[in-house]
């Protein structure tokens, strides 16, 4: 049986979100100091890598780089404004394109080569060579707008991948779920009117960007419909994200029936993440890869892709990513998360817990009514 692969490469972890500094230069062949990064920094992915590697989980799997993703594929999703921008900003010592995505010299380069690992990974699974990928790309690319960086990210690695997989598949439909913790107003921004390419986000409501809900965001167009939006309250945990795929997820994809399922993983959902108020652990990340893999399996003969976003908590990230790599990978991990049994006991009590799943269960009646509004005013 063929192995799953696995996309990465060492200059990814180069990439910097801080300045560069007048003794000590950043980019070419000098690697960012500790220190300079900010929030995203690449010790997480870094991380990750090594428990892959020191559990041996990393000779289960087909492991390689990727060519970068070329002018003519980015240009297939970003403006030309934007890429030649970014080129120029990126070369003359870095800065910003956008908004909270700041980046050294270099940053074009190195988010190219995030981009192409996203582009292999789905070219290998939709070309029959890999039952299922896995692409650790950095910088992220799920907030990234055509025409615009924004949240950390440089180019819309998802839509990058999928534009240029479609010029040897024209046909395929592809369903994107974005389990990532902030919004992926990104994605939904580039195939917000297509009809060929399903995009969900479950997140944490009004998280990033700062006040955003998204549930009344359906699409437009002939993309009317193939937008869901999945606010989840602060504080939901394993039951809740469970709950959300059963109810919504997996009814919405099962309906949409694509040939490819790609997955935008953030491990920022985590109990311990700085950046979100969520409370997940490595047994809902395997748990959550599971249903998508048995959804793939169902209904596009297991072509399953899962691409690396967001995901700050150095040392809780790694648990979270090696959880979800042995299920995709079908192997039994023999890590043991420390985290796991307090993260457990810190689930939401029952009370919350119902008020979560009720929150769930009225969106999902809320969503099936416009379904049917929609099938009795089209015909259907």
């Amino acid at each position: 049986m063929a192995k799953t692969h696995f996309y990465t490469d060492e200059r990814t972890f180069w990439h910097c979100t801080g300045v560069q500094s007048l003794f000590m230069p950043i980019g070419g062949w000098v690697e960012p100091p500790a220190g300079v990064y900010g929030a995203d920094t690449p010790a997480s992915k870094r991380r990750l890598l090594n428990l892959v590697r020191a559990s041996g989980l990393i000779e289960e799997m087909a492991v390689s780089s990727a060519a970068p993703a070329t002018r003519e594929a980015m240009l297939a999703v970003h403006t030309p404004d934007y890429i030649e921008t970014f080129r120029q900003v990126s070369d003359a010592g870095g800065g910003q394109v956008g908004s909270n995505a700041p980046f050294s010299v270099g940053a074009f380069e190195i988010a190219a080569l995030s981009a192409g690992l996203a582009l292999a990974a789905v070219a290998a699974v939709m070309d029959g060579q890999a039952p299922n990928a896995y692409a650790l790309c950095r910088p992220a690319g799920h907030h990234c707008l055509p025409d615009q960086a924004m949240g950390f990210c440089l180019l819309a690695n998802i839509p990058i991948a999928i534009e240029a997989m479609k010029v040897r598949h024209p046909h395929a439909r592809v369903a994107v779920v974005d389990w990532d913790v902030h919004h992926g107003n990104g994605t939904q921004t580039i195939y917000y009117d297509r009809a060929d390419v399903l995009t969900i986000s479950l997140h944490q409501e009004n998280c990033f960007p700062p006040g955003y809900s998204g549930a009344d965001d359906r699409g437009a167009g002939a993309g009317a419909g193939c937008n869901l939006n999945i606010p989840l309250p602060a504080g939901s945990g394993h039951e809740a994200y469970l709950h959300a795929i059963d109810s919504l997820v997996a009814p919405a994809i099962t309906d949409f029936a694509p040939d490819l399922i790609i997955v935008a993983s953030g491990f920022d959902a985590s109990a311990v993440d700085p950046l979100a108020r969520m409370l997940l652990h490595s047994g809902t990340y395997q748990a959550m890869t599971a249903r998508m893999k048995a959804l793939a399996a169902s209904l596009c003969g297991g072509r399953l892709v899962v691409v690396h976003e967001g995901g700050y908590a150095e040392a809780y990230v790694p648990f979270c990513g090696h959880a979800l790599l042995a299920e995709l990978a079908g192997v039994k991990s023999g890590v043991d998360d420390p985290f796991l049994p307090m993260l457990e006991m810190q689930q939401p009590g029952p009370a919350t817990r119902a008020f979560q799943l009720a929150a769930i269960d009225e969106l999902a009646r809320a969503l099936a009514g416009a379904r049917t509004t929609a099938d009795l005013r089209n015909g259907g």
